[in-house]
């Protein structure tokens, strides 16, 4: 497993260090950094890292949420391969019931454990028709007027974002556990640089 993985890792930095992309000047200051081999090594500082970074960018409705964990690793010293692996929770198939979700559960800390909404949106609200709303076989709204607060999405996919950002940490060490090596790094590296 090990070795694929590695494998895998130095056919996708090779690829992306060309000499094609290594001629684009305005590129230059980001992939100097985003290919120091320290990110691209496997060890459970930059595992736990990279997934944190990556679970809550997954968690961002926004486009393009790969760049913004690659960019992400940088500054937080992640494993940049599993960052952008963990971005892809949210794709195009599962990103509209995750919303919906991300949305219920901004609903349920704003109304059971009494966390405020953002103070210039939460009063926004969106109302809709419905007849029924079923994705996939799993029914998501019932049938009728739905309205969805604009607060309570921006309260859920933040809270979510955090929230499976920090259990990435006691996961990747509660593996590492198991490994042979305990998941420490091949070679000893300075975390200051």
């Amino acid at each position: 497993m090990k070795r694929k993985y590695l494998r895998m890792v130095r056919r996708t930095y090779r690829y992306l260090r060309h000499p094609r992309l290594r001629k684009i000047k305005w590129l230059n200051p980001f992939t100097k950094a985003i290919f120091n081999k320290r990110y691209w090594k496997p060890c459970r500082v930059t595992i736990a890292n990279g997934l944190s970074i990556g679970l809550f960018c997954a968690m961002l409705p926004i486009p393009m949420q790969m760049v913004v964990a690659a960019l992400g690793c940088l500054r937080g010293r992640g494993n940049v391969p599993v960052a952008l692996a963990a971005c892809w929770i949210t794709n195009p198939v599962t990103q509209l019931p995750i919303m919906v979700l991300q949305q219920r559960f901004g609903a349920w800390l704003h109304a059971a454990m009494g966390v405020p909404r953002p103070p210039f949106i939460g009063k926004i609200e969106k109302t809709f028709d419905a007849q029924h709303f079923d994705f996939m076989g799993i029914h998501l709204v019932d049938a009728g007027t739905i309205t969805i607060n604009i607060g309570d999405f921006v309260l859920g996919f933040l809270s979510a974002g955090i929230t499976l950002g920090l259990m990435a940490y006691p996961l990747v060490w509660g593996v590492s556990m198991f490994l042979p090596n305990r998941g420490r790094a091949l070679e000893e590296w300075d975390p200051s640089v």
